[in-house]
């Protein structure tokens, strides 16, 4: 009895660490700050300044406004994933699936208080990370699959200040919340080397929660009112989540880094922007689960992740086609946090995006926009493993995770 229990425990601990992994490789950065940057692949998004969202990507923007601005909406995600050819451990060849997949929903607000021609402060709320796939209970390889639900909220109070006509500043800080739900169960695999039911949960984690706090720096250069360049800065803490069994699972955020650059063709009612972001995916090395006294929950599982940083390459144009529409388009490269390590629980590849989007002014003081991507993933050839005393598992697995996005916002200045 001693001797299964203690197999639990320690296959407890292991799968935890697999299924936050899963979800942390597979992109866990969301791009889910308003309607606006979604409608061009977030291109120029650090320093285009059409609205209040623009400080959630730079706070130095805040430094263009020369009114109170307001911006309040959402955005809604849906993914589309699919795992195929797939094959596991004593049984070979199992079923495909492609509802594993399904749709959240992302608000966001900011507001930017210019106080005086020098300094504006501001507030918002927002997510920068997050990720969600729910396998049947009936998959064959349910130590693999089971369900992986992360979610995250970003609150943020940041500053600007112009040095020059051409130089600002700007910096805030951002406490993070985050929550998360990891199931997973022992499959008839396991149950027929260990005696241990199919079915019994190896992983029932229901809302682990925790703050954290974490900053952002930027600025922004303006060549003229035509050109300007954005620089943003997020700084990201090690993040602790607690659940009500009084396990602690600690793993460290990505920071994120992003340049742009904006500029309007002079006698024409088009513009060019483009970013290019870096998120700093190879910070995450471990995860470990402890009690809240400390000590680790079953055995020490101390192992190094090949996780790579990601990047964002986007590009854009906006047409101001009068006084009531502006159109706008992007697209974007988004490359893989997986390297070597795969997962089929959270498929991730490298993306292209596909976007499209408008604004429709109802007044001088107030518009609306909407904002459509479809992201488009790629066939990935996906590998994995568990071995812990006599339930070694292991699954490959053909996947794919495309997606669509679209956001729906009101801003208005004051």
């Amino acid at each position: 009895m001693n001797k299964t229990r203690l197999f639990k425990r320690s296959l407890l601990a292991v799968t935890v660490t697999l299924a936050t992994q899963q979800a942390m490789a597979a992109g866990f950065q969301l791009n889910a700050q308003s309607a606006t940057g979604l409608g061009r692949a977030f291109a120029g998004d650090a320093v285009i300044a059409d609205n209040a969202s623009v400080m959630a990507r730079n706070p130095a923007a805040m430094a263009l406004f020369d009114k109170m601005e307001l911006s309040l909406g959402f955005e809604s995600i849906t993914t589309m994933i699919e795992v195929k050819d797939a094959t596991y451990t004593g049984v070979g060849s199992i079923s495909d699936t492609d509802d594993v997949g399904g749709t959240s929903v992302a608000p966001n607000i900011h507001l930017i208080v210019p106080v005086n021609d020098k300094f504006a402060w501001g507030v918002n709320a927002y997510t920068n990370f997050g990720t969600r796939t729910e396998f049947s209970d009936s998959y064959a390889a349910s130590e693999y699959g089971g369900t992986t639900d992360v979610k995250s909220a970003n609150f943020g109070l940041a500053g600007s200040y112009r040095l020059n006509e051409q130089l600002s500043f700007g910096a805030g800080l951002d406490i993070i919340y985050g929550q998360g739900t990891f199931k997973r169960s022992t499959s008839a695999v396991i149950q027929s080397a260990t005696g241990i039911p199919q079915g019994t949960a190896l992983v029932d984690i229901d809302k682990a929660d925790g703050w954290a706090v974490g900053f952002n720096l930027g600025t922004v250069y303006e060549l003229d009112e035509n050109n300007r360049f954005g620089f943003g800065y997020h700084y990201s803490p090690e993040f602790t989540a607690t659940d009500d069994k009084g396990q602690e699972i600690t793993l460290p955020l990505p920071d994120i880094a992003e340049f742009s650059g904006f500029h309007k063709i002079t006698d024409t009612s088009f513009a060019v922007h483009y970013s290019v972001q870096w998120i700093g995916w190879s910070a995450f090395d471990k995860i470990e689960m402890r009690k809240l006294d400390g000590a680790l929950v079953g055995t020490s599982y101390d192992k190094q992740y090949q996780w790579q940083d990601g990047w964002h390459y986007s590009i854009g144009g906006t047409y101001y086609l009068n006084s009531d529409w502006t159109l706008r388009a992007g697209y974007m490269y988004d490359t893989s946090a997986q390297d070597e390590l795969t997962s089929i629980s959270v498929p991730d590849s490298d993306r292209q995006w596909l976007s499209a989007g408008f604004t429709y002014e109802i007044d001088d003081a107030s518009n609306v926009d909407f904002g459509f991507t479809y992201l488009i993933g790629k066939d990935t050839k996906v590998n994995e493993s568990v071995s812990l005393g006599a339930a070694g598992t292991s699954v490959s697995a053909t996947t794919r995770a495309d997606a669509i996005l679209m956001g729906l916002q009101y801003s208005r200045s004051f």
